[in-house]
């Protein structure tokens, strides 16, 4: 998968999950995921067994830092390059 396509497929899961499907909520990749509280720790751990069932990739604890998980484009990133290794 394409950095966009990963970033579109993690925007459906997080608005499907997160934000109870609603289609008028703004989540671009660059929407603040954490400064807007839209991942907290119990929706990151969610996330991060979607990642691992979707993308088939688990993000090591060295990944697990706030700065990855920013916005969708940073999490698209890691999820990316931890494909490709």
């Amino acid at each position: 998968m394409s950095h966009t396509e990963v970033v579109d497929e993690l925007a459906s899961y997080v608005r499907t999950e997160f934000l109870g499907d609603d289609r008028s909520a703004e989540l671009g990749p660059t929407t603040p995921l954490l400064e807007w509280g839209i991942l907290n720790s119990m929706n990151t751990a969610k996330l991060l067994t979607h990642i691992r069932e979707q993308h088939g990739v688990n993000v090591p604890p060295t990944y697990l830092v706030g700065n990855n998980f920013k916005d969708l484009s940073r999490i698209a990133d890691m999820v990316v390059e931890l494909k490709a290794a």
